[in-house]
């Protein structure tokens, strides 16, 4: 299998372990289940049940080649959401709106405002994110009007939007675990700074984060010869403040990188 040139990454910034804390957060992501794709809610290992959930999850699309929206919806299946429709879509988005939630000093979270939990120490508003690509990652990414916050493979040495899209295709995109992936945050289409990511959310969700560049750019390992579930989390001002101190966007990316054949 070809081994891609390793670029050190010089915009990479590891958090200390209070950051590392401070961010912890469930999310969306797409997954296998089943030998079906599925839409899974829980933070590493912990995958919980999404069906109760589903109500809360505001929007659903599903995409071919070229970014053209396919013909696509969420199932249920006993415990599991899947993707279904009458196309495959090469690539699916979803959003979630969890609500607010408030905690207070003894660990305990609340779904109320700090106007109704005054002793709260914080109180959020949090929308989940999820974007999955099925095989290999996708040329010409754009920035999806439904993800607030989202994440997106970019090649070496081209960080631009060109025709509102990113050139994700070159010599950067990673074929095995181990490679160089650059990836850039986008927060309402724009490339926002101090983010926080996790390179592996599901198999290591208590890792120490990276944080993005000026640019919005941060370069990680590819963590996994399988799924990959790269995690974002950046924290906007209240829409609401005499109920919440601030926003939780938290987005994922997934996808796999195939293993060798049997």
């Amino acid at each position: 299998m070809k081994h891609l040139p390793k670029v050190l990454a010089v915009t990479t910034v590891m958090l200390g372990t209070l950051a590392a804390t401070s961010v912890q957060a469930h999310g969306i992501w797409f997954a296998q289940r089943a030998n079906q794709l599925a839409l899974v809610y829980g933070v590493g290992a912990d995958d919980l049940d999404l069906v109760k959930r589903l109500p809360k999850v505001e929007s659903f699309t599903g995409y071919d080649e070229n970014w053209n929206k396919v013909d696509a919806e969420l199932v249920t299946a006993g415990p599991m959401v899947l993707v279904g429709g009458a196309d495959f879509p090469v690539a699916v988005s979803a959003v979630m709106n969890n609500g607010i939630w408030s905690k207070t000093a003894d660990g305990k979270w609340h779904t109320k405002g700090k106007d109704e939990v005054p002793e709260a120490i914080i109180s959020r508003k949090t929308y989940k994110y999820a974007v999955h690509y099925r095989g290999m990652l996708p040329k010409n990414i754009p920035s999806l009007p439904t993800q607030k916050l989202q994440i997106i493979p970019v090649a070496e040495g081209t960080p631009e939007l060109r025709d509102g899209k990113y050139d994700s295709h070159g010599d950067s995109m990673p074929v095995e675990i181990g490679d160089h992936l650059k990836i850039k945050v986008l927060f309402e289409g724009k490339p926002v700074s101090g983010a926080h990511i996790k390179g592996d959310f599901v198999n290591d969700a208590d890792q120490q984060p990276w944080t993005t560049g000026e640019d919005g750019t941060v370069t990680i390992r590819v963590r996994n010869q399988g799924l990959n579930v790269i995690g974002a989390t950046y924290f906007g001002p209240p829409d609401e403040p005499k109920r919440i101190n601030e926003i939780e966007h938290f987005a994922t990316l997934s996808f796999v990188l195939p293993i060798l054949p049997e």
